[in-house]
Order: structure tokens, then C-alpha cells, then sequence
């Protein structure tokens, strides 16, 4: 029964421009994109027991460096897109280094004050990111010479990259790695008593979330063809938190229906109703109340007690 769902699914996802205009491919499209994102920091925050404010921060700066070296450089998507992943991830292993030092609030008030650095960075240093004017003019490469100008090719595109990130993840999460990072997150001393290095393990998950946020954020900038320094701010890693926590942290598919949840609203509620956030509110105070674990987790446990 599983495999027929994830068939039709599939189906249904790859064959969506076909049937949905392009408001709606779009609106698909920005889904996938804040679907990594939100996958990535689920690897903190539900794996790994380390909620981070901070994780736009390797979503603006990926999508910031491509827009410079691509307008401003004349380098091309390829070169660009490389250093942008190398950059991110190197941020993230620097980050680790710092905020690792903490833990629980402390860990949290470190990544927020580092993004809170980078956003104050990307308005002051209008000679490099032209400030609040943002970089506009941008261009979408063409991977294996394929046009992804259109609505349905960039769809396309962005699925079959979150399909990948997806898998990538869940192998991560899947694995004796990730088996030990959850034995880090519910017991450090007895991990640490057993010989793992704690630390260790939680940043080189550190690191690897940072590049799937670098990952989410050239996405962001191929789809905008535009960067402005409201990516880095506090609002995109909480719109993220919020998407993995109602979605069901620590579930491989709570963040990805999450981010759903939190992108409809911000994007087509808000096209009815001015204040969209009290409503997310709301529906995230109602998920807290009925299904405390999150969407994804509480529907699982509905469908078990429905079917015996």
C-alpha cells in the first residue's frame, strides 16, 4: 500500500505542470526550495537536538555569493555555484567551531547572533551587496544545457534536486552516523562513557546541514533571479523552525509538509487576509494542542488507530 502511494505521489509531482498553471508550479516550486531548507535544519533540530536561529544564514550568503560572482564578476553558473557550496560549507564548519561551545539556549542565542552579524553585513556593505537595493538582473544557469527559464523546467529542475537532498538526508539520518548522533541528542554522557566523541559527531552534522542550507539557497536565487538582505534575517529561520516543528521535527517527512504549511499561508493566505501571521499562529497553536509531535507524526497515529 505504501509503494502505491509513493507511486502515485510521484507521479503526481512530476506531472504537475501539466495539469496547474504557472501560479501554481511556481507556488511548487518555492515549496521544494523551502523544503530542503527546512530538511537541513531538521537535521539540527530533530536529530541532532541543537535549535538554531540562525540557519538562514548559509541560504543568503550561498544565494549572495552566485549573484556576485555571476552579475558582478562575469564568472559563470558552474564556477559560481561551486564556490557558493565551498563558501557555505566552510561558513558552517567556522560556525560549528563557535556555537558547538554551547548548548540548549545557548547554542540558540550563538546562531542568532551570528545570522544577526551577516544580515547587519549584507545592508551596511552596499559597495559589495548594494544594501537594501538588493542584486537584481540575475540569470538562471543551464544545467547540461537545458533551459530552466520556464516555470515547468525549473520545476523539474527543483524537484529532482529535492528528491536527491531528500535522499541524501534520509540515508544521513538512516545510517550508524545517524544512529549516533540520536544517541548524542537523548544521551550525550552515556554516548560519550561508550567512546563517541560528541562533539564531533554534532558538528560534522553541523557542517552538513550548512551545505544542504547552501544547496536550498542557490535554488533561491536561481528561482528570484534576485537577492535581497531579508534572506539572512531572523524571519527565514524562523518561517523555517516553525515549518520543521509543526511539520514534526525529527520525522523524514514533517519538515517537507511543514514547509508546505508555512509557505501556502505566507504566499496565498496572505493574498486574502493582511494579517496572515495571526493565522499561522493559530494553526501553529493548534498543531501544538492536538498534535503535539507535529502534523506528520500525529496523522501516522491517527491512520494506526483507524485501521485496527
Amino acid at each position: 500500500m505504501k509503494w502505491i502511494a509513493a507511486a502515485l505521489l510521484a507521479v503526481l509531482l512530476v506531472g504537475l505542470p501539466f495539469f496547474a498553471g504557472d501560479f501554481y508550479v511556481n507556488l511548487a516550486s518555492q515549496i521544494l526550495i523551502a523544503a530542503i531548507f527546512a530538511l537541513s535544519l531538521n537535521l539540527l533540530v530533530g536529530y541532532g537536538g541543537m535549535t538554531s536561529l540562525g540557519h538562514a544564514s548559509y541560504l543568503g550568503v550561498a544565494a549572495y555569493i552566485s549573484a556576485l560572482m555571476t552579475s558582478r564578476y562575469g564568472w559563470g553558473h558552474g564556477p559560481a555555484a561551486l564556490l557558493s557550496i565551498l563558501g557555505t560549507t566552510a561558513m558552517a564548519a567556522l560556525f560549528g567551531l563557535i556555537a558547538l561551545r554551547a548548548t540548549g539556549l545557548g547554542f540558540l542565542m550563538i546562531t542568532l547572533a551570528l545570522s544577526q552579524v551577516l544580515w547587519g553585513l549584507a545592508y551596511r556593505m552596499s559597495d559589495v551587496t548594494n544594501g537594501d537595493n538588493g542584486i537584481a538582473g540575475l540569470t538562471r544557469p543551464m544545467p547540461f544545457g537545458f533551459s530552466i527559464d520556464s516555470a515547468a523546467s525549473f520545476y523539474w529542475f527543483a524537484l529532482i534536486v529535492a528528491w536527491f537532498a531528500f535522499m541524501m538526508m534520509t540515508v544521513f539520518v538512516s545510517s550508524s552516523f545517524g544512529s549516533s548522533l540520536k544517541g548524542v541528542r537523548d544521551q550525550p554522557r552515556r554516548m560519550a562513557a561508550l567512546g563517541f566523541d560528541p562533539w564531533m559527531i554534532r558538528w560534522i552534522t553541523f557542517i552538513y546541514a550548512g551545505f544542504w542550507g547552501g544547496i536550498s539557497g542557490l535554488l533561491y536565487v536561481y528561482y528570484n533571479k534576485y537577492i535581497h538582505p531579508t534572506s539572512l534575517s531572523t524571519t527565514s529561520s524562523a518561517e523555517a523552525l516553525l515549518g520543521v516543528i509543526a511539520g514534526g521535527s525529527g520525522t523524514p517527512g514533517g519538515p517537507v509538509v511543514g514547509a508546505a504549511l508555512v509557505l501556502l499561508l505566507k504566499n496565498y493566505v496572505s493574498a486574502y487576509l493582511e494579517r496572515w501571521n495571526m493565522l499561522l499562529g493559530l494553526v501553529f497553536l493548534f498543531i501544538v494542542l492536538v498534535m503535539p509531535n507535529g502534523i506528520v507524526p500525529g496523522l501516522s497515529r491517527l491512520l494506526r488507530r483507524g485501521s485496527r
